[in-house]
């Protein structure tokens, strides 16, 4: 029997049709079923993805079912549950279709992962909140995790953006930044980040002091050409309305009506992180980001570190943590960084289990310590 598509509470129209060839939802989760989706051309060619890559994340996200399409015909086949919850993802991809939302196989996964800890959620409804919309794109949290962040810089005054590279703390934070600047909630925009190399010297740079610390801001103004017309960055660069500038030159401020935006911030010290948050003045926001596992500092303890443990639990600040399931650039960046985390918790275990069996050494044989001082 064919019939709508329903959603329960929602106004929009369906945009499939469904037939199913078992008992519809009183089906047992474990029984085999298959289940039919029409879907309009348009809506499907985007559903497909290059390549039919997106309805192939589709399978991957629910490993029991086979996905089959023909013509405008997606069929779903296996397990019950499994079905269902591949007919729920369908259902919410083409709603994100059916919205002008563009996704890839980050939202996919994100969308299943939405789905399988709350069948009542709704991933198209989430992830279709654009912060800027311009220049042909919008500019939106592509996961929850990136959600919870982006909706903690609207409650909070202070909130820390701490993940790994590519998980878009930055890039949202500074979106958020010029979204604050277009609705004249603040003033002026000041971007800034410690000028410390990432792990090899550069030596003496020439030309101005602009030109020397322009290497370190590079990739702001870059995003700022990309969030905002290229001919008017300059322009309110000229006018002070953004400023960005290295961490050193925030000393003796007092920043008023302002969103300010700290990247790189694991590369502060504890000195320089208290500097930076105390210059918070009225009607002013901070977004501060950084990784706490790509520490360039050349000795001493990174400010964002200690700072986690400090300011915990004070009203209006918040702690984002973003992981690897938030990377929304190549699939690859996620797994690598997972492989590095795994890396060094093994070798963190390796060390506390040398330095535990050096002290029962120590213990056993005090001897050897006093020997060991002598030579």
């Amino acid at each position: 029997m064919s019939m709508p598509t329903y959603w329960a509470g929602r106004s929009r129209k369906a945009p499939l049709a469904r037939t199913n060839s078992a008992a519809g939802g009183s089906a047992p989760l474990d029984a085999t079923t298959t289940v039919r989706l029409t879907v309009d051309g348009i809506a499907m060619v985007a559903l497909l993805g290059p390549q039919d890559r997106l309805l192939g994340m589709v399978e991957k996200q629910t490993p029991e079912v086979t996905v089959l399409v023909r013509g405008n015909e997606i069929t779903l086949s296996g397990p019950a549950g499994a079905v269902r919850a591949a007919e729920r993802l369908v259902e919410e991809l083409v709603l994100m279709v059916r919205g002008g939302h563009d996704f890839g196989e980050t939202e996919v996964a994100t969308s299943a992962r939405m789905l399988e800890s709350d069948q009542t959620s709704s991933p198209a409804e989430l992830l279709s909140q654009a912060i800027l919309t311009g220049r042909g794109r919008s500019i939106r949290p592509k996961t929850l995790g990136q959600k919870r962040y982006v909706d903690a810089i609207d409650e909070n005054t202070i909130v820390f953006g701490i993940g790994p590279a590519g998980t878009g703390k930055t890039y949202l934070a500074m979106a958020k930044a010029v979204q604050a600047l277009q609705r004249k909630e603040v003033e002026r925009i000041i971007l800034t980040r410690p000028a410390v190399e990432a792990g090899e010297r550069l030596g003496y740079l020439p030309g101005s002091l602009t030109d020397k610390i322009d290497p370190y801001l590079r990739p702001l103004y870059d995003a700022l050409n990309e969030m905002m017309d290229p001919e008017v960055v300059p322009k309110l660069l000229a006018a002070g309305t953004i400023e960005v500038a290295p961490l050193a030159y925030m000393r003796g401020r007092t920043l008023n009506n302002a969103f300010i935006v700290l990247d790189e911030a694991q590369n502060t010290t504890p000195e320089q992180m208290k500097m930076f948050l105390t210059r918070l003045g009225h009607g002013s926001r901070i977004v501060v980001t950084g990784d706490v596992t790509q520490i360039d500092l050349p000795q001493g303890a990174s400010g964002l570190k200690l700072v986690t443990s400090v300011l915990d639990g004070i009203d209006s600040i918040h702690f984002a943590t973003l992981t690897s399931e938030d990377v929304v650039r190549h699939n690859l960046v996620g797994r690598i960084v997972d492989a590095y985390t795994r890396y060094d918790a093994e070798r963190q275990a390796l060390r506390y289990e040398r330095e535990q069996a050096a002290e029962r050494d120590a213990r056993l044989h005090p001897e050897r310590r006093s020997q060991g001082w002598r030579n």
